[in-house]
């Protein structure tokens, strides 16, 4: 099993980052490789990426949702066994550090090179920065979902 932790801080308040975050169907609009998120269920999201020319389809289950605070996954079914954390720190009343913490299983050769080669640290560390961008530029979520899990 391997690990990435990475952390950014965003221009905008802990609950408009937060509430962006729990949009998973706007995730393509800034995460590289992910094409398509369907929410399910209030817990269940299906996902469909293609990264290096690889596509891969698999099931996410929220397993802890804290509004303002965190959310917590991890995977089920499907080839790609992953689990992960993204929490949320307001620094002051206008800015938010936001830190992705995932542990993933890297299948076969290329996924194996590709992960000592560090390509999944530089894939978080540009989709962090893709959502601070994101967020920045709108100034407001595009929902929200308060919900406690």
């Amino acid at each position: 099993m391997s690990q990435v932790k990475e952390s950014i801080e965003v221009d905008v308040p802990v609950r408009t980052a937060y509430d962006q975050w729990t949009q998973f169907e706007s995730f393509p609009q800034f995460m590289d490789g992910v094409e398509r998120i369907e929410q399910r269920t209030d817990t269940l999201t299906h996902w469909v990426t293609k990264v290096s020319g690889v596509e891969r389809e698999f099931d996410a289950e929220i397993t802890e949702q804290i509004p303002d605070t965190k959310v917590a996954w991890v995977t089920v079914g499907g080839e790609s066994e992953q689990s992960g954390l993204v929490t949320f720190q307001p620094i002051d009343p206008s800015h938010t550090r936001v830190t992705l913490m995932m542990d993933f299983d890297p299948e076969g050769m290329a996924e194996n090179i590709g992960d000592k080669l560090g390509f999944v640290d530089r894939q978080v560390k540009g989709d962090l920065k893709r959502f601070k961008h994101f967020i920045e530029d709108r100034g407001s979520a595009t929902g929200a979902w308060r919900g406690e899990v």
